[in-house]
């Protein structure tokens, strides 16, 4: 009549990690994109990096996402 509870799919602390991971992530896109802005002003480069990485770290964050989701049903559907 118990039965256990389920690890919930989405929980806040593994929000958080994401989001932290996702911040690095934002910052180290910015340092790679930087040097390929064919500008010589640094407030442009500044802006069209940033602008690109945050982009990229967007689809990294729904990426991210996705795996913490796939993993925790994995997980559930090998228990059972």
């Amino acid at each position: 009549m118990n039965e256990p509870e389920e690890e919930p799919l989405i929980t806040k602390s593994r929000s958080v990690i994401i989001f932290v991971i996702s911040v690095g992530f934002f910052v180290f896109m910015r340092g790679v994109l930087m040097p390929h802005v064919p500008s010589q002003d640094p407030f442009a480069v500044n802006i069209v990096a940033s602008m690109t990485s945050f982009c990229i770290t967007g689809v990294f964050w729904i990426a991210a996402n996705m795996f913490g989701v796939t993993w925790v049903d994995y997980s559930r559907r090998k228990k059972h």
